[in-house]
């Protein structure tokens, strides 16, 4: 049978090729709303990108308007906001890590049992729920027992939102791993716990610890349930049972105030360099102990 152009080598190659460069120019192009934020935020934020954003807590209204009537830079910065943001994410941290790695482990170990399939089906739900209803959710479970907003049940929030990923990440971490590592620390002796221990989760490093990174960097900009547990404060607090205040809520509050708006792309600035760079710390990381 005579080979025409498009059943030879040529073709497939030219195929190939021309498949390749729409990969590429679609690449590029999903990346130029990136690059647009980048340059507005850069554009617009640099200027109250100052030492006194991070030592300085949010200028109220009356002194903002003072410092655009005289021309001057605006006072004050977002260090209650960088502080609440710290502390919520740390009990939000110690609430949702522990517990959803447990649970992962459980997950991955018994996966064809009912209970399995049944609280793997809840995590992708509880993956789907929009945030404000889990705010809302909190807030009847915590800040009117509590009789108040809190920085606890801001935490509370944002942990419930982490397990999920922290969840899946674990499980399919520790079903990469080969089952002959898991049979060879059994058959040396030891016990169910110390392989899972000393062997299993080490060897997940990588996915266990990289899926915990993302879902922080998820959580760290959410505004929505913050608005009804943790409310916000004016000044900097350390204290679980009171309200706090967090980047997120900061950035909210100066978009309502016209005089505040100078501040609203400095600290969106500070945020989105912050998520990045979460994330970009997490891709190395998962590089760097790569399952071969």
């Amino acid at each position: 049978m005579k080979k025409t152009f498009f059943s030879g080598p040529r073709y497939r190659l030219a195929k190939s090729r021309l498949f390749f460069y729409a990969v590429c120019a679609f690449s590029f192009v999903s990346l130029i709303p990136l690059f647009l934020i980048l340059g507005e935020l850069v554009q617009k934020g640099y200027k109250q990108f100052n030492i006194d954003l991070f030592t300085r807590v949010a200028p109220s209204s009356m002194e903002a308007m003072l410092a655009r009537i005289s021309d001057d830079p605006l006072p004050g910065g977002i260090l209650n906001g960088l502080t609440g943001t710290l502390l919520i994410l740390t009990i939000a941290i110690l609430l949702a890590i522990p517990s959803g790695i447990a649970t992962g482990i459980y997950l991955a170990e018994k996966q064809d049992k009912p209970l399995a399939r049944f609280v793997r089906s809840l995590s992708d739900l509880l993956q789907g729920i929009p945030s404000i209803v889990i705010g809302v959710i909190v807030y009847i479970w915590v800040v009117k027992p509590m009789s108040g907003y809190s920085a606890l049940a801001g935490s509370v929030a944002l942990a419930i939102m982490m397990l999920p990923m922290v969840i899946r990440s674990t499980e399919e971490s520790l079903k990469m791993l080969p089952l002959s590592l898991k049979e060879a620390g059994l058959s040396l002796g030891g016990s169910y716990s110390r392989v899972m221990m000393r062997i299993l989760l080490p060897s997940a490093f990588s996915g266990l610890f990289t899926g915990s990174l993302l879902a922080v960097s998820r959580v760290m900009g959410e505004t929505a349930p913050l608005l009804v547990t943790a409310l916000g404060a004016s000044t900097v607090n350390w204290d679980l049972s009171h309200p706090v205040s967090a980047v997120s809520l900061l950035i909210w509050e100066f978009y309502n105030d016209p005089n505040l708006a100078g501040l609203i792309w400095s600290s969106s600035l500070l945020l989105l360099l912050l998520v990045l760079g979460i994330n970009l710390f997490a891709k190395s990381i998962a590089q760097k102990w790569k399952i071969q």
